[in-house]
């Protein structure tokens, strides 16, 4: 079983030391999904519905890029990332779901798995948020990462 990364040998938490990893680039890419009542989900039959705080999924594109470039500002042990680029996306699928993919990549000696994670978790908040007076039954349904590569082992979610 591998060791956690995050505790040091007094069993204390602690930062990684990447100062010795040689910068590579780094992708990761990570998925929310945003389950609505059937009443809120045909709201979106044009891509995306204005409410009065906006446009729902252009705002939470917004929040999910800017959330991913202050990722070391809620996790406390990421290392501050100038990203290379992050992109969220955000589409119905076939249930009426918000499929929400936040894809991330820097050149550095650390992983973007955590900015796309908190990329995609801030967008499904933000779409919650700007829907939820129309109802409370929306479900953010799961956020997991699909795919990294670029750092000791590429990763790729077999279910995607």
């Amino acid at each position: 079983m591998s060791e956690l990364s995050h505790i040091d040998k007094k069993n204390q938490p602690t930062m990684v030391d990447v100062s010795g990893k040689i910068p590579t680039d780094r992708e990761a890419h990570a998925r929310s999904i945003v389950e609505f009542p059937a009443d809120v989900a045909s709201r979106f039959s044009g891509g995306d519905i204005e409410t009065a705080k906006g446009p729902v999924f252009a705002t939470a594109i917004v929040a999910g890029v800017m959330a991913a470039k202050r990722t070391h500002e809620l996790i406390p042990f990421c290392h501050p990332l100038g990203l290379s680029n992050c992109k969220v996306e955000i589409e119905l699928d076939d249930k009426q779901r918000a499929i929400i993919d936040c894809r991330c990549k820097v050149h550095h000696r650390t992983g973007v798995e955590m900015e796309a994670l908190t990329g995609a978790s801030v967008a499904a908040l933000t779409v919650y948020d700007m829907c939820k007076a129309l109802s409370h039954e929306i479900i953010i349904r799961e956020t997991r990462l699909i795919s990294k590569s670029g750092g000791k082992k590429d990763y790729v979610y077999a279910g995607a």
